[in-house]
């Protein structure tokens, strides 16, 4: 079977394996589709914490069951499912807390351990959820839009709350569309017009900022002076986000959804004067694979125009410094199996 390895960074390497052989209690998947998340970017970049070389990318995942044991969903060979890329330990604090997302000793496919950019995987059959509702393509993002709606639950977003989200690539996008699925008002933040453009068409937000364009002074208008009870920044880029905390009200709540491999600092009298909380967001739980997953249903989510740009597994390679681009329009590749 064809497996494209990421031997180091800017470095691709198709192979030829053998199809791996399922452990006992294992599942044997078929990938269809892998959507390309910004981890599998900055991870070809050599810029992703937490990442070791060589490396087989992947884990926005759908497929179908070639063989599977009995298991508690009843799934069977021939069923379509969505792949929960995290594997945790089920024996920690944070697992026994019922945040698997935070495990100590969690290990994410394409991460921290080898992902789905091959044509068969095993896994875990408690790591698969049935999709038969939604097609291949909407099965690989909806653990794209799980990280956003992972963080929109942290943030408890009330109906009827003014929020910003700073960063207007796929991980953002997923956060203000489940921001303006609790009921919330989104204005989006980028320093590029095209992204804000489609904020506006495919989110349908109230407002937009040019974060180029002096941002605290078009938040000072926007809200009257009263700032933002929300913030997210899902930029992944520091400088971006010690600038949130210019952004938020007093007694706000700041959301970091991005991940830097940086130090990140604040003006601590401000942060105090203001009450201000300071959020972590990390990965997504089952819980909200299911809500994604519900909303795509439901129609609530274009997934037709959110992924943009396609390509086969052997065309990865040759198209990849193309989605590296910002001229390119990229909002969401896949790769085709």
């Amino acid at each position: 079977m064809k497996v494209l390895v990421c031997e180091q960074p800017f470095e691709f390497n198709m192979q030829e394996r053998e199809q791996p052989v399922p452990a006992p209690g294992q599942a044997l998947v078929r990938i269809r589709r892998i959507g390309v998340c910004g981890t599998d970017l900055h991870a070809y970049r050599g810029r992703q914490p937490f990442f070791t070389y060589p490396r087989i990318l992947g884990h926005e995942l759908s497929g179908e069951i070639i063989q599977i044991p009995d298991n508690a969903q009843g799934l069977k060979a021939g069923d379509r499912v969505a792949v929960l890329p995290y594997v945790s330990c089920g024996k920690c604090a944070a697992c026994l807390g019922n945040k698997p997302n935070c495990c100590v000793r969690l290990q994410v496919l394409g991460v921290h351990t080898d992902g789905g950019m091959q044509e068969c995987i095993t896994i875990a059959p408690e790591l698969l959820i049935p999709v038969q509702n939604l097609t291949l393509e909407q099965a690989a993002i909806v653990e794209c839009l799980s990280i956003g709606a992972h963080a929109v639950r942290r943030a408890q977003i009330r109906p009827g709350e003014r929020v910003l989200v700073v960063g207007s690539g796929p991980i953002g996008l997923g956060v203000m569309k489940f921001v303006k699925l609790a009921g919330a008002e989104v204005t989006a933040m980028d320093i590029q017009e095209d992204r804000l453009r489609f904020c506006r068409e495919w989110v349908s937000t109230s407002s937009e900022i040019n974060a180029a364009e002096d941002p605290v002074g078009q938040i000072e208008e926007l809200t009257n002076g009263d700032y933002f009870p929300v913030v997210f920044d899902a930029t992944g880029n520091a400088s971006s986000m010690e600038r949130s905390f210019a952004y938020a009200a007093h007694g706000g709540r700041i959301v970091f959804v991005g991940l830097v491999q940086s130090d990140i600092s604040f003006h601590d009298p401000d942060f105090h004067r203001k009450e201000l909380t300071l959020l972590s967001s990390r990965n997504a739980t089952r819980e909200d694979f299911q809500t994604v997953i519900r909303a795509i249903e439901g129609g609530h989510v274009d997934t037709d125009k959110f992924i943009t740009h396609r390509a086969s597994l052997d065309r990865a390679i040759d198209e990849w410094e193309k989605w590296l681009k910002p001229e390119t329009g990229v909002i969401k590749a896949m790769i085709e199996l």
